[in-house]
């Protein structure tokens, strides 16, 4: 079943997601607005590897970045670049642009973000905040939100054995390393695209709800097994009190 929601006070009860107790949240997207910091990361990436801007190359890549947002950027650039020794110093330069980025002050919370946390804390479920990003541009983004403290744990692929999304890792890790819940059915993921959606779904959580602001729509997120669809991760506090919390 897929409850839609486009607004808070919209709310439906769904059955069987009940003692939710671990909540898996993405970060670009879902928690923090970038901007398309991404695609301009990329972009510095890409120029440094010889993709000449504005060529049909350049345009297939920039494509391929967009269609697999969410997944692991390393992982992205192994398909891109082909070889290792390439994919690697892709990634390197990209983690370097964006970090600049964040560095310039060019991301903010999504609206809500910081107080569904909150909320979700206060309702004495454990927050986990996770990213297709290195560690090093994770950190970067938790500093410059103020956000070192404000989960009970942070999740980069390197942090689950190196595989990101759409494998379930980061999920199980935290589930593994929080202790928080006895069933994966007790976990709640929450995420902006199919590859969070996916990474949901094979960890066998009991709710995986899509947010619309980010890098995928509706039906892309459904298609990718949402049990939910929600306007923004402001939403999920209140889902999670209507399906029985």
């Amino acid at each position: 079943m897929v409850t839609k929601v486009t607004e808070a006070t919209e709310v439906t009860k769904a059955t069987g997601y009940e003692n939710v107790r671990l909540v898996v949240l993405d970060m670009a997207g879902t928690t923090v607005a970038d901007g398309g910091l991404v695609e301009q990361a990329f972009a510095a990436a890409a120029r440094e590897l010889g993709v000449e801007e504005g060529s049909a190359d350049h345009a297939a890549k920039l494509e391929y970045v967009r269609a697999t947002m969410g997944e692991s950027k390393i992982s992205v650039f192994r398909h891109l670049f082909g070889d290792e020794a390439r994919a690697q110093e892709a990634n390197v330069a990209f983690e370097k642009a964006y970090g600049q980025l964040v560095d310039g002050g060019r991301i903010a919370p999504i609206p809500g973000a910081r107080e569904a946390v909150e909320e979700l804390r206060a309702d004495g479920l454990t927050v986990v905040l996770s990213t297709g990003f290195a560690r090093v541009t994770q950190d970067a983004i938790l500093d410059a939100l103020g956000w070192r403290d404000l989960v009970a744990l942070t999740l980069c692929p390197a942090d689950a054995g190196g595989r990101g999304r759409p494998y379930p890792d980061m999920v199980l890790a935290a589930f593994l390393r929080t202790g928080a819940a006895d069933d994966v059915r007790q976990i709640a993921v929450a995420g902006d695209t199919a590859y969070d959606m996916r990474s949901g779904v094979r960890s066998g959580a009991g709710v995986v709800a899509g947010v619309l602001t980010g890098a995928h729509d509706a039906a892309a997120l459904t298609d990718a097994g949402a049990t939910h669809v929600l306007g923004s991760v402001a939403e999920l506090p209140a889902l999670l009190r209507a399906s029985g919390r």
